[in-house]
């Protein structure tokens, strides 16, 4: 590949989702272990490591670490951090200390001898799957083959807590890797719309008894959910399982998770929607408020859900959670838009100065503001959002012509100020009213900059 083919396929890499790279990093390791097109896929899978390590990380391989060769079916399903895992996900901090507590106790011998084949490269996938077997078959014995204190003592040695709580998942996917793997395969790779030829195709994949069990199938949702344009698209599964979009029927199925895990998605998004407002980082919120809106929608619309239902009062706390965060924010701009662009008395302009950062920013928050009017009615701050888009259209339309007036009569420091509030004007100008206008504003204020130096000249 060339320098601009790398440049290209680590830009397209770093626009996909953390599921997605894991996915993507998971098939190419494997082709390599394979050999199949080596040149290839060693090319692709560096740029994958740059991604998803940082580009100031090394990107050797990664498949002589025994553990990673082990947990490889997981790597879909692993999340990162502090945040919340729910069905389906798994902690990739929980895989270090459980596969210390494999070496040690759990197939201590069986554990030696795989990462011995391993560092020799001699694990084929024939070695591989036997270990995940034998791995997956510890974890669900030190689960279930005792019970009381001792129990308690067995899982206290494999780690804490929230590694124990973890221990049934990475058990359960291990045992069942190779059906997650067929299914994989069978799915197609993105879903744009999941509608009934979709669903009916999926539903027929699904057909499998290994797949229904209670801890893997969490799993298997979060795998197509992973192929779906719209994550939360996944209850039409559920409500075509239940034959029925009634919450009580659709809870009384197996699939009834879904809706729990795209609920669970939405508010992971909304708590990461509320973080980026409070720092200031407003470059992806158009497209999360998308998400958002598209999923509350298709949940109020799809589903019959009862407002005293688990599910209803789920929905109905994460409106108001997003409507909070988002009326916060939207209720200060009006404020910081009238500071910068205000009429200053000639003696106060002495002390005063306009932040480009600070422009900058306003510019951000008035984007953000127009893309909230654009969603608000399912998000639930129609109202204030339209409000304060009036209020802001408004002031900016009447403070702009106002400032460019001012410039005729200014000089010196004076008139070196007002010629930045009528940029920061006319820069919010583009954004509420289009650039024709903005351009308007623009050669109007350039006139008067004309008039005003041939007046000087004049006297």
């Amino acid at each position: 590949m060339s320098q601009t083919s790398n440049e290209r396929l680590e830009a397209y890499l770093g626009q996909l989702s953390p599921q997605s790279l894991a996915l993507l990093l998971r098939e190419f390791e494997r082709a390599v272990a394979r050999g199949d097109d080596p040149a290839f896929a060693g090319r692709v899978l560096e740029q994958l490591r740059k991604v998803v390590r940082g580009a100031d990380q090394p990107t050797t391989a990664r498949t002589q670490d025994p553990a990673r060769v082990l947990f490889r079916p997981l790597e879909p399903f692993l999340i990162e951090g502090k945040l919340p895992a729910r069905p389906g996900q798994v902690n990739r901090a929980s895989l270090l200390p459980v596969w210390q507590w494999l070496s040690r106790e759990g197939t201590s011998e069986k554990a030696r001898q795989f990462a011995e084949a391993v560092s020799r490269d001699a694990a084929d996938e024939a070695t591989v799957r036997q270990f995940q077997l034998a791995a997956g078959e510890a974890i669900l014995k030190a689960l279930y083959s005792t019970s009381g204190s001792d129990r308690q003592r067995l899982l206290a040695r494999v780690g804490p807590p929230d590694v124990v709580e973890d221990l049934a998942s990475i058990g359960s996917v291990l045992q069942s890797h190779e059906a997650l793997d067929v299914l994989g395969n069978r799915l197609p790779s993105y879903l744009r719309t999941f509608a009934d030829a979709q669903i009916q195709s999926v539903r027929a994949s699904l057909n499998v008894a290994s797949l229904q069990s209670p801890f893997l199938l969490p799993f298997v949702l979060s795998l197509i959910m992973q192929r779906l344009q719209s994550p939360w698209q996944i209850i039409r599964l559920a409500v075509k399982m239940a034959g029925s979009d009634d919450e009580i029927r659709v809870a009384g199925t197996p699939y009834g998770i879904a809706v729990s895990l795209a609920l669970h998605d939405l508010c992971v998004l909304a708590a990461g929607l509320h973080s980026d407002i409070r720092r200031g980082h407003f470059e992806d919120i158009a497209e999360h408020l998308k998400i958002l809106h598209d999923g509350v929608r298709g949940l109020r619309t799809e589903l019959d859900l009862r407002s005293d239902s688990a599910w209803g009062r789920q929905l109905t706390s994460l409106r108001a959670d997003i409507s909070n965060a988002l009326q916060a924010e939207i209720d200060s701009v009006p404020g910081r838009v009238r500071r910068l662009l205000r009429q200053r008395a000639d003696k106060d302009i002495a002390t005063a100065s306009i932040d480009p950062g600070e422009v900058e920013e306003v510019a951000a928050l008035i984007d953000f503001v127009a893309a909230c009017r654009t969603y608000a009615s399912e998000l639930a701050i129609n109202e204030v959002t339209l409000r304060t888009y009036s209020d802001i259209q408004n002031y900016v339309e009447h403070a702009t012509q106002a400032l460019i007036q001012a410039l005729r009569g200014s000089d010196g420091r004076v008139r070196s100020y007002r010629q930045k509030q009528v940029q920061a004007a006319i820069r919010f100008c583009d954004i509420l009213f289009g650039k024709d206008y903005a351009s308007l504003m623009a050669r109007a204020a350039e006139n008067a900059a004309a008039d005003e130096g041939n007046a000087l000249r004049s006297g």
